[in-house]
Formats: structure tokens, C-alpha cells, sequence
């Protein structure tokens, strides 16, 4: 039996999961800037109240067994992408925290909005910039990184950053869609043109 395969197929299962999942999630907090009524807010967050620390499980997965399973290769990454991972995880904390808080801390709701928010966007960005500098490839001899730490950092992976924050921004619309009725439904409806239009194009 080949071991390896099916870590790469529990892997890639693993990180399609978590796209799709807590792409919707992040997806809401990315939304926030253009809904300005805190009610509406707070009905999107309850939409994935129950379940958005659950989604985030999937990335635990896929790193974990990309850990267990290819050692080589996740030392590789790590080292590759040690700054957008670090950004990354500090804004999955920081928007956890905003997401508990805003329910408590109703004398700062605004300021919370905008933390849970901006945790939402650069987490987003961070997923993509790294996808993007994985697609045009890591400088690597004799089995070690030998690149620089903003090697990461170029305008295809900005590309893909801007996708990936305007791709979680349609799941997430999408999601809420479903979940929404009336008025604010028919707005959300309209938000989601202008994404379809930029990822299809």
C-alpha cells in the first residue's frame, strides 16, 4: 500500500475542506467594511457562531499531516514562508479573539468589528500571497531553502492574495445568501455580482 499517496490525498481533502469552509467564514469578516449596520453584523456573525472554530480544524489537519508525513517538505515551506505563516496565524488569533469579544463588549462593538474584520483580510491575503509564491516556486539546493524571507513577496503572489480575499468574500456571500431572507438577502445578492464578475474574469 502507498503510504504516501494517502497522505497526499488526506492532505489535499484537508486543505479543500478549510477553503471551503472557513473560506466562508473569513469570507463574512472580509464583508464587514460594506455593511455599516451593527444589527446586520451581528446576524452575520450568527450565522457561524456555532461552527467557525470547528472549520479552522482542517488547516490543524493539513499541517499537521504535512508534519507527520513529509517533514522535508514542511521544513521547506515553513522556511519559505515564515512571515506570511507567522502574519497569518497572529491574525487567525486576533480575529478568534474579536469574534468572542464583540458579543461581550458592547461599549467597543465598533472596534471589535474592525479587528475581526482586518484579522479576516490579512489572513485571507497571507493564504493567497503564499499560493501564489508556491505556484512560481521556491528557491531550493540540495534539499534546503536558499532563498530570501520576502521571497514570497511579488506581484503574482499580491495577484493571488487579491483573489483569494475577493474569492473567501464570495463564499461568503454565498453563504449568507442562504441563510439571509428579505431585504438585506437582495443586497447581499447584489455584493456578490461584482466578485463573480472579477473572479470569472
Amino acid at each position: 500500500m502507498d503510504y504516501q499517496l494517502i497522505w497526499v490525498l488526506l492532505i489535499a481533502v484537508a486543505v479543500f475542506a478549510y477553503v471551503t469552509l472557513d473560506g466562508f467564514d473569513l469570507g463574512i469578516g472580509i464583508l464587514f467594511p460594506l455593511i455599516k449596520d451593527p444589527v446586520k453584523r451581528g446576524r452575520m456573525m450568527n450565522t457561524v457562531a456555532p461552527i467557525w472554530d470547528g472549520n479552522e480544524t482542517w488547516l490543524v489537519l493539513g499541517g499537521g499531516g504535512l508534519y507527520a508525513a513529509f517533514p522535508k517538505a514542511y521544513s521547506l515551506l515553513m522556511t519559505a514562508f515564515y512571515i506570511p505563516v507567522f502574519v497569518m496565524l497572529l491574525a487567525l488569533v486576533f480575529r478568534g479573539v474579536a469574534f468572542e469579544f464583540r458579543f461581550k463588549s458592547k461599549n467597543h462593538q465598533k472596534h471589535w468589528d474592525i479587528a475581526f474584520s482586518t484579522g479576516s483580510i490579512i489572513a485571507s491575503a497571507m493564504q493567497g500571497a503564499m499560493l501564489g509564491s508556491f505556484i512560481e516556486g521556491i528557491a531550493v539546493e540540495n534539499g534546503r531553502f536558499v532563498g530570501g524571507a520576502f521571497d514570497w513577496l511579488s506581484p503574482f503572489s499580491i495577484f493571488c492574495a487579491t483573489a483569494v480575499v475577493v474569492g473567501y468574500a464570495l463564499l461568503g456571500t454565498g453563504w449568507l445568501i442562504m441563510k439571509m431572507e428579505g431585504d438585506f438577502q437582495g443586497n447581499l445578492r447584489r455584493l456578490a455580482k461584482p466578485a463573480v464578475i472579477w473572479m470569472a474574469a
